[in-house]
């Protein structure tokens, strides 16, 4: 009777990563063999922030869930201690928090992830990383779109003090 209940709740649990492998936007599986505790506390707390939810997961358990979610090439990836970063909205966020932690601590290793339904290796992860957060890029297309009315406002305003000057003159 508990074996059925117990692999009851193996099964929900398969269901959820790869629920949750399905609908993020970013997931990143790393190792995090040799961080302690503090560090482990810190990084959750910065992910946490991000809106990034952090699970450290079997192996077997992500492998049913990559199956079920038709991510098995991800599967390579899933050898020693696994933790995954789920990110439902911002792509950018868990791999630049990620990234920036496994500088620091060279004991958290990016493995792989998966980035809008697609497989992808450390090096792809590692370039999402440098590109700027997401209101980076929201300030940046404001920027953009605001300089077309900046320089018809600044040429009016030069036009204005033109007339204002010949006006003085005469």
């Amino acid at each position: 009777m508990a074996n059925a209940k117990i692999i009851e709740q193996k099964a929900q649990q398969v269901t959820a990563v790869a629920e949750k492998l399905k609908e993020s936007s970013c997931s990143i599986v790393a190792d995090y063999r040799g961080l302690n505790v503090a560090q482990v506390t810190e990084l959750r707390k910065q992910l946490r922030e991000a809106g990034v939810e952090f699970q450290v997961l079997k192996n077997t358990l992500v492998r049913r869930a990559t199956a079920n979610a038709e991510l098995s090439e991800l599967d390579e990836y899933l050898t020693g201690p696994t933790a995954i970063a789920f990110s439902k909205e911002d792509v950018v966020a868990p791999a630049k928090i990620l990234a920036e932690f496994a500088k620091k601590n060279e004991n958290l290793n990016i493995k792989a992830g998966v980035v809008e339904g697609k497989v992808v290796d450390i090096n792809q992860i590692k370039a999402l990383a440098e590109l700027p957060s997401r209101e980076g890029l929201l300030s940046m297309l404001l920027s953009v779109l605001q300089a077309p009315i900046r320089n018809f406002a600044l040429a009016v305003k030069a036009v204005s003090d033109k007339q204002e000057g010949g006006a003085q003159e005469a």
